[in-house]
């Protein structure tokens, strides 16, 4: 008996065209994701603020340069007007950057009251975080997730909302 491939279909909510079809991720592909980031997670946590802060504002250049291609992209899969499409992916924009030029201030080493000669609070990387997402705000549920966590120095897997590709 042969196995089905299960597909997401994916049809814009205002005027019901298709948009495309997807398959739907197995177990084994699930698993090959999380230990991708996994691996990938150390490699991150050791790079440093200075650098993930510019590969967030590289980020960010790129969410600018694209707005439309990405406001389109919002429009035809859940209906939001082209303007309010726009304003999400610049918002996006915004909290890279915003990332960016604060985390190593967020992330500096705090000095804690103790007995000891020398005690603080350090901010580390926890590693990979699982983000599952809701569909009202495809882009910016993502990046107000995964912009604070890639910035600490965590990887992001994604599960996103099953109405929204």
């Amino acid at each position: 008996m042969a196995t089905q491939t299960l597909r997401f279909h994916s049809v814009n909510p205002f005027t019901e065209d298709d948009i495309e079809d997807f398959e739907i991720s197995d177990e084994a592909f699930v698993d090959r994701a999380l230990d991708s980031a996994d691996a990938a997670s150390r490699t991150w946590s050791a790079t440093p603020v200075a650098e993930r802060s510019q590969r967030l504002r590289a980020l960010a250049s790129v969410l600018r340069r694209d707005v439309d291609l990405h406001a389109a992209a919002i429009t035809a899969e859940m209906g939001k007007t082209l303007r309010e499409a726009r304003a999400e992916v610049e918002k996006c924009a915004f909290v890279c950057e915003y990332v960016a030029d604060n985390a190593a201030q967020f992330l500096a080493d705090e000095p804690a009251p103790s007995d000891s000669p020398r005690s603080l609070v350090a901010y580390e990387p926890l590693g990979t975080v699982l983000a599952c997402m809701p569909w009202n705000f495809p882009y910016w549920q993502v990046f107000r997730c995964a912009a604070p966590a890639v910035g600490a120095g965590n990887c992001v897997v994604l599960k996103h909302a099953n109405d929204v590709t």
